[in-house]
């Protein structure tokens, strides 16, 4: 474990407005902007939260994977000596976290691998204006299902990297990580520095979203879409580090033998998959990629991604065609490969991650994202593996051809 000290440079105060922010900047820019609690609210299928009595009553739990594997996790802290950060430039090298998840053998391994650290809960909840309504042992304490140090499943397997949500911590993708890694996927899910409200690293620090403070530091909406776009282009550079340290001459990862540097899909969550649009253009190894309700601050390259996979997943109140989010529009016509855009009925920005699979489990609901919790788990889990198994392991997935009666919320378009 890492231990948690809070590095920051600004009060936590301006980092409470960021989700606000976001969903103004992907609306028209005349709508009010709503509080951080409402947007989260409404995001994660929440309208009101339990009371803090109702909440200690209960254990969280992830949903244990489908695939055949059992799964391991060890946690990588990266350095790339050859960029300074860019939003504390004086923090020195760009620093990474990068949890690794993968196939194992069953019954090895230690003790089941922790959600997040408390201090990285505590100011998540704080800033979705959750403080003092959850506390913060509720959330890291979550049982998931990897075990430390488990050891590697035979043979060698395609890796797919993921990255979350701005100003959210790697934690929240957990379950799409664990269910890939029992599908027989080795999985790298980053999280990039000063981009989350907290995320522990090495020497007892917790470095908090400065990203998140430029963002709402400039005068318009249009500066802010620049820096978001910088957020998509610097985290594919990210990307691209971390590939090298995986799969290149110089390995950092002591099982790095099981990846098939052949076989490299990503995806991403909101920012995060824009971001996996920008790393296929920047890098040919990543052959494959997700969106998950992710506004393309950064376009897609007007010449496509070289007839690579693509897979825009999103919410059906802001990202149909035509909808308030034009960006897809635009992307949808470069895309030039194989490609599905699917919106999901019923659903918020937050229906992709963990968080409404936990909030479901303490009766959190609201009318205006009724998607049952279970059910934005399920349909992540199901798609997303169903497109990384058709385009990286070359098995045809009937799911992906059109509309399942198993699914009537999931929506293919155009």
């Amino acid at each position: 474990m890492v231990n948690s000290r809070t590095v920051t440079s600004r009060p936590f105060t301006l980092r409470r407005r960021t989700a606000a922010a976001l969903l103004a900047l992907v609306l028209p820019l005349s709508l009010p902007v709503v509080s951080a609690q409402t947007a989260f609210a409404a995001s994660a299928g929440s309208s009101a939260a339990p009371s803090p009595t109702a909440a200690t009553t209960e254990q969280l739990r992830l949903p244990r994977p489908t695939g055949p594997y059992a799964t391991g996790r060890q946690t990588l802290h990266l350095t790339d000596k050859s960029r300074r950060d860019p939003w504390v430039p004086s923090a020195g090298v760009r620093e990474l976290m990068v949890s690794m998840y993968y196939p194992a053998r069953p019954g090895t391994g230690g003790q089941v691998a922790e959600y997040m650290t408390t201090e990285e809960a505590r100011l998540l909840l704080e800033s979705q204006g959750y403080a003092g309504v959850f506390p913060p042992e509720l959330l890291s304490s979550t049982r998931a299902n990897a075990r430390t140090d488990a050891r590697p499943a035979a043979g060698r397997h395609p890796l797919v990297v993921l990255s979350p949500g701005f100003s959210l911590n790697r934690a929240t993708l957990t379950l799409l990580a664990e269910e890939l890694a029992g599908r027989g996927y080795v999985v790298a899910l980053i999280d990039h520095a000063y981009e989350s409200v907290g995320t522990a690293f090495p020497g007892d620090r917790t470095l908090t979203c400065v990203a998140c403070e430029k963002v709402e530091s400039v005068p318009d909406g249009k500066e802010s879409r620049a820096v978001l776009a910088a957020v998509a282009n610097g985290r594919a550079d990210d990307v691209s580090f971390v590939l090298d340290r995986l799969t290149g001459r110089h390995r950092v990862w002591k099982d790095a033998g099981m990846i098939d540097g052949k076989r490299i899909g990503m995806a991403g969550h909101s920012i995060g998959g824009n971001s996996a649009a920008r790393a296929m253009a920047y890098d040919s190894r990543i052959r494959a990629g997700v969106n998950m309700d992710g506004t393309f601050f950064a376009p897609v390259p007007v010449g496509g991604l070289d007839g690579r996979p693509f897979m825009m997943l999103g919410t059906d109140s802001l990202h149909r065609p035509g909808g308030e989010d034009r960006s897809w529009d635009k992307g949808w016509k470069r895309l030039d490969g194989w490609k599905r855009w699917l919106t999901v009925t019923g659903s918020g920005h937050f229906t992709f991650i963990d968080l409404p699979v936990l909030g479901g489990q303490l009766g959190v609901t609201d009318p205006k994202a009724p998607l049952p919790g279970k059910r934005s788990g399920e349909i992540t889990r199901d798609y997303v593996g169903a497109f990384f198994d058709q385009h990286l392991r070359g098995i045809h997935q009937p799911l992906l051809d059109g509309p399942s009666s198993a699914n009537p919320e999931v929506d293919f378009q155009p």
